[in-house]
Formats: structure tokens, C-alpha cells, sequence
């Protein structure tokens, strides 16, 4: 029997993605939708053929809904995924699970009461180069580590701009390219680091004067002195998705333009082959669900990409110092 799914809302970008990949998936059909915006919700449930619940607690009574994919706003996580969690359902749900680690303490806590499977959005956790770098790492290529940088950007806020309004609205979001799209340099930075930072130092811009940021820039400082630097914005649509690693014995740099991963040590460059990936995380997610088993490593790091961008939009709301 295929994995019965539901999704609850089209309010996120990657709502429709998700959609489309269950569609495609041998092993998954999708039987209903929730969704907060009733026209919007109607809408695509009868695009899929499925039935549509404006009533959140009647869908998640339903018998065929095996699983859930929460793509409502990120404010709204909390109350969305416990209640899927406390019916049984499991839950493949958008970064960050929730704005706070303590919201996030409540959604784990009930996965947990539940039995359920939990699992995030988390695309380049499972990438080849992630692989690659993990693997240098790993075998002390670099020496002892002094930086991490990676930057991720779109121009989605300039020109006509694709992001969708409600993309700006803080209520919904708790935040802006930082929190939707540093979230991925967010736990890339942690997971090479190795550990969580010390401090976390983070500044804002709002280039098109959105209630939101548009433009950040954070700073992860570990005890030993290591830092990593995360950049994200929705103001640069030429922007490569980059990673630098440098060590004392040294560096390590992927995408610079091209996606090529590159170690250079003594003066010399050299090219590292880069595997395929494990796979998507929805597909590893129906897979976890399959095997009763679960990706620790996905939530650890997602509860630790919550307490880094609650630390970092606590610092990017103080002003710097004047110059």
C-alpha cells in the first residue's frame, strides 16, 4: 500500500514542489489538503484530484492520511505539526521547524509521545559535495579549522521580483532571507563547524525596504577561535552558492563559480571528485517512514539551526556600533 499523504497549506514556495514529487513517487499518493487560505487550498486540492479540509482536525481524522507535509507558515508550525503529530500522522515538514527552541521542544515532544516519524527539509544535508567536504574533514585534510563561509542568494526582492508578498510578512515568516534562505548556510556552517558556536553575531539590510530582511549576514564564533560567516539575500540574482573551508593546513572551496569542489594545500589546487547525492529528503523521508527507522542527524541539526537563527534575529534587531 502506497504511503498516503497530505498536505497542509500551499502557503510556502516549495509547497507545489513537494506536491509534484508525491505525485511522482511509486511509493506515495496524496489524499487530501488543508490549507489556511480556503480559495488557494480548493484550488490545488482539485488540481490533485484530492479532497480538501478547511477543518485542519477533520483531515488529520481521516484513515487514509498516513503522513503529512507541513508547508504552512513558519509561525504556525508549532500548533500545525503537534496536532499532526498527537494523530498519529508523520510529519515531513519546510525548514526551520519552528521560530524558538521552545516551540520546537513542544513539536519533538509530541513526535516523540506519538512514535512518529519527524523529519525537515533539509536538501544539502544530503548533497555530494556535502559528502566530499565532510569526508576532508574527516580525515584532517585541512588541519585544524579556522573558517567556514557559505553564501546562498537568488534576486527573488529586485526587478519583478518572484517571491510571493506574504514571503514579507514577519507575522507569518518570523523572518526573512536569513531565516527562509540562510537557513541552508545556516546548517551547512554548523555542520562543518563541527559543534555550536559560542556566539552568534548577525547584521541586517532591507535593500527594498520590506518588513523583512533581504540582505544578512551572520557570524558564528567558536571557542577555540574558528568562525563561520553565513550570507544570505534575496537581492543578488547572479550570486553562486559558495563554500570555503580554511584550515591551518588548508582550504577547501566549492562553487566559485562553477560547481567544482577544490582543495588547495603547499600552493597547489587540486579538483575532488563529488558523489550524487543520497537522495531528496522527501524521498529519504518516505523511505525512514517505510523502515520505521529515523534521520537523527536531520532533526539534531534542525533543532540547532532554530537555536542559531533565534540567537541571530535576537542580534540583528540591536544596532551596530555607529561609524
Amino acid at each position: 500500500m502506497p504511503l498516503r499523504l497530505a498536505i497542509l497549506s500551499f502557503w510556502h514556495v516549495h509547497a507545489a514542489d513537494y506536491a509534484r514529487q508525491a505525485s511522482a513517487h511509486p511509493g506515495t499518493e496524496i489524499t487530501a489538503v488543508w490549507d489556511e487560505d480556503t480559495a488557494r487550498g480548493r484550488a490545488r486540492a482539485a488540481e490533485l484530484g484530492a479532497g480538501f479540509h478547511p477543518d485542519l482536525g477533520s483531515l488529520l481524522a481521516r484513515d487514509d492520511v498516513d503522513a503529512v507535509v507541513v508547508t504552512c507558515p513558519t509561525t504556525a508550525h508549532r500548533e500545525v505539526i503537534t496536532a499532526a503529530a498527537a494523530a498519529g500522522k508523520h510529519v515531513f515538514t519546510e525548514k526551520v521547524l519552528a521560530p524558538t527552541p521552545a516551540e520546537c521542544d513542544e513539536i519533538t515532544a509530541a513526535a516523540q509521545a506519538s512514535g512518529v516519524v519527524l523529519m525537515l527539509a533539509l536538501p544539502r544535508l544530503y548533497e555530494g559535495y556535502t559528502t566530499a567536504v565532510r569526508e576532508v574533514l574527516a580525515g584532517g585534510g585541512l588541519g585544524r579549522l579556522t573558517l567556514v563561509r557559505v553564501r546562498l542568494a537568488h534576486g527573488g526582492s529586485v526587478g519583478e521580483g518572484w517571491l510571493p508578498e506574504h514571503f514579507y510578512d514577519p507575522a507569518a515568516t518570523a523572518g526573512g532571507a536569513l531565516i527562509d534562505l540562510g537557513c541552508h548556510p545556516m546548517y551547512l556552517a554548523r555542520l562543518f563547524l563541527g559543534r555550536m558556536p559560542e556566539t552568534v553575531t548577525a547584521t541586517f539590510g532591507h535593500v527594498t525596504e520590506r518588513a523583512v530582511d533581504d540582505n544578512a549576514v551572520a557570524v558564528l564564533r567558536c571557542a577555540d577561535g574558528a568562525l563561520g560567516v553565513v550570507e544570505a539575500s534575496f537581492t543578488a540574482p547572479a550570486s553562486p552558492f559558495s563554500i570555503e573551508l580554511h584550515g591551518t593546513e588548508g582550504s577547501l572551496v566549492y562553487g566559485t563559480p562553477e560547481p567544482r569542489l577544490l582543495l588547495g594545500t603547499g600552493g597547489d589546487w587540486r579538483e575532488l571528485p563529488v558523489p550524487p547525492r543520497r537522495g531528496t529528503p522527501f524521498d529519504l523521508f518516505v523511505r525512514h517512514v517505510a523502515d520505521g527507522t529515523r534521520d537523527e542527524e536531520n532533526l539534531a541539526l534542525g533543532l540547532d539551526l532554530t537555536r542559531l537563527m533565534a540567537a541571530a534575529t535576537r542580534s540583528g534587531r540591536e544596532e551596530g556600533s555607529r561609524t
